[in-house]
């Protein structure tokens, strides 16, 4: 990490915490992965993933680079090794796990540098497994329309310096570290947050963190959205492949 909306993540890492949403535990069932194997969470924020994976396997460590998510992690998470550490630079030895995950960080890491120290640490066969959360769209949204779209509109302006980038699926194909990739699977749940929590979810984000108006935009959005309890459709995705 070494810009600032990647940076922006450590100064709101309790609003992160305490809105951003869990991952199925359903999602993992895909996965040829034993419940003795050891994996590891990759950019592991608070450890959103990494209280599903160590409920499922029997050693799991958490990578996270940003030393205020890291603190968050280790206090909900405490039986699970939390190291400082990147995608690009990971502190385990070499055939050291059966998988690594990557939760909703993906998209941060050098993947010309993180994708071959992820084979590295994978002993032979075993997988790698992205994975995200996004908002799902063959749903109804029971936010109002105004909000959603201001939202969006916010989103679209920040997310253009990705805009050109390969699908997923077609880096782990194309970099000639893993065989077939499996395709995407999903499992939808609802994402539930009353006003505050969904305004301090808008906090967490790094294309409204890292702004010098960021309050300013919060409170303009905040003007769109009345006092209630939103229940949000959420799909949460998988895509995986083995280790050459």
């Amino acid at each position: 990490m070494n810009d600032r909306r990647e940076l922006s993540f450590d100064s709101v890492a309790d609003e992160y915490e305490q809105t951003r949403p869990t991952y199925p535990p359903a999602l993992l069932d895909a996965l040829p992965l034993d419940a003795d194997g050891a994996v590891l969470d990759l950019g592991a924020g608070t450890g959103k993933l990494t209280r599903v994976l160590a409920a499922r396997y029997r050693d799991v460590t958490a990578v996270e680079p940003l030393a205020n998510m890291r603190a968050i992690l280790e206090r909900v998470v405490p039986g699970v090794t939390a190291l400082p550490g990147s995608a690009e630079r990971i502190p385990l030895d070499d055939g050291s796990v059966d998988g690594v995950f990557a939760a909703q960080a993906f998209h941060w890491f050098d993947q010309r540098v993180a994708l071959p120290e992820i084979a590295r640490v994978l002993r032979p066969d075993g997988v790698f497994a992205i994975i995200w959360n996004q908002g799902d769209d063959d749903l109804p949204d029971p936010r109002p329309v105004e909000f959603v779209r201001e939202v969006k509109v916010l989103h679209d302006a920040a997310q253009r310096r990705w805009e050109d980038e390969p699908e997923w699926e077609d880096v782990l194909r194309d970099c000639g570290l893993f065989e077939a990739v499996h395709d995407r699977s999903f499992v939808t749940h609802d994402h539930v947050l009353d006003r505050p929590g969904i305004l301090d979810n808008l906090r967490s984000v790094s294309w409204i963190a890292s702004r010098e108006d960021r309050e300013d935009v919060v409170w303009r959005l905040g003007a769109l959205l009345p006092e209630a309890t939103y229940a949000i459709p959420n799909r949460a995705n998988l895509i995986w492949a083995r280790k050459r």
